[in-house]
């Protein structure tokens, strides 16, 4: 009989992770049947989202709140999704907002309820990391850090690799990048919402602006995705600097060919990284998000490559500090020295390897680690 799974992935990153998952999963336990929250990915997998995707896709206290209404109601049809068809597994890949709310209101529902990419519990709020031992009955870990720090809550989990590893192609070409004599290029990459467009294109095209003072021929290209396209090609269209904007499937061969990364801090830092591309990190938020953050956040750096390092191997520029002019400085001191640009290289080209680059790919030890604990479910009791 096939496995019955719910699945639910809050955005672009979590739907390529939930299908990769359920794809490693499906060699080793036949076809799955589908059912829950995700997009294009999971959709060739054979999902039919009971909504769409995008609606998970909120960061930041001001950008939830108008939302709020509708996702209490998500939450809530979405439990009763769950109870009324009993799926054989409970998959939530990140968005934790959402999908732990969800784990922690169906109780038992009789199948064991996974979590794949852990809260950040260890840069703010530690205490959701007790809560999360009494939600769900496994973790999968993607940052090697996080197992340790989890253990101490009674968390169970398994540290599998960042599932990233298997989406940058081709990790020995990277590797002998050399930054040329010719004019620039610039990787820029302002985030994938929508309010991350509105607060860095604005940012991004004064920084190059200044950039292309500075390098006579600079140009720059800037990955994004389908839906967000017509929009960000009309906002770059009159930029001082000439801008190529291309689709996700192309952003690896932007990254190759790029001498430098422009980046809003999350999940593509480790792109990057895996990449081996320098990258200056920046990020603006609303004002009321900043506030809270900067009141709880625990940790000493944002960019995830940093924490991963333990150090600051890029920089990073936040909220009132990512100005064109700091951008455009700390961009143009890697792009001049190429004794930095090569230390950050090399500095990039271990964090590759503490995510598990060249490793068993992480999918499959995700898959291992679900598929140890659906035997141990239907092992009979003496």
């Amino acid at each position: 009989m096939s496995l019955r799974v719910f699945v639910i992935a809050g955005e672009t990153s979590g739907d390529f992770l939930a299908a990769r998952l359920l794809a490693a999963l499906s060699e080793r336990r036949g076809p799955l049947v589908l059912d829950g929250i995700g997009g294009p990915e999971l959709t060739q997998l054979g999902l039919e989202s009971r909504f769409p995707m995008e609606e998970l896709a909120l960061v930041g206290v001001a950008e939830v709140l108008p939302h709020l209404p509708r996702l209490i109601g998500r939450v809530g049809a979405t439990c009763r999704a769950i109870r009324e068809t009993r799926p054989d597994l409970v998959l939530s890949v990140d968005a934790p907002a959402f999908s732990l709310r969800v784990q922690a209101r169906i109780g038992d529902v009789g199948a064991p309820r996974v979590h794949y990419v852990a809260p950040q519990a260890w840069a703010w709020r530690p205490g959701r990391a007790a809560q999360l031992a009494h939600i769900v009955d496994r973790v999968l870990f993607v940052l090697p850090f996080e197992e340790a720090f989890f253990e101490r809550y009674g968390v169970q989990g398994v540290e599998v690799g960042h599932p990233l590893v298997e989406r940058v192609p081709a990790l020995p070409a990277y590797a002998d990048r050399r930054r040329g004599d010719g004019p620039p290029l610039i990787c820029l990459l302002p985030g994938s919402r929508r309010t991350e467009l509105r607060r860095h294109l604005p940012l991004l095209e004064a920084t190059v602006a200044l950039l292309g003072e500075r390098y006579g021929g600079l140009r720059a290209v800037l990955p994004t995705l389908p839906h967000l396209a017509p929009d960000v090609r009309d906002a770059v269209a009159s930029w001082p600097v000439p801008v190529r904007v291309v689709g996700p499937e192309e952003r690896f061969a932007a990254y190759a060919e790029a001498d430098l990364a422009l980046a809003a801090s999350g999940t593509v830092g480790l792109e990057l990284a895996l990449a081996r591309l320098p990258a200056v990190i920046f990020y603006r938020t609303s004002p009321l998000t900043a506030f809270l953050a900067r009141r709880l956040i625990r940790v000493s750096h944002v960019s995830l490559i940093n924490l991963i390092a333990g150090q600051g191997v890029v920089p990073e520029l936040l909220q009132e500090r990512a100005s064109p002019d700091a951008l455009a400085g700390a961009g143009a001191a890697l792009l001049d020295d190429p004794g930095a640009w090569r230390q950050q290289v090399d500095a990039l080209d271990g964090v590759a390897r503490a995510l598990g680059a060249g490793d068993i790919p992480p999918s499959e030890r995700a898959a291992e680690a679900v598929d140890r604990l659906l035997a141990e479910r239907e092992a009979p009791t003496s």
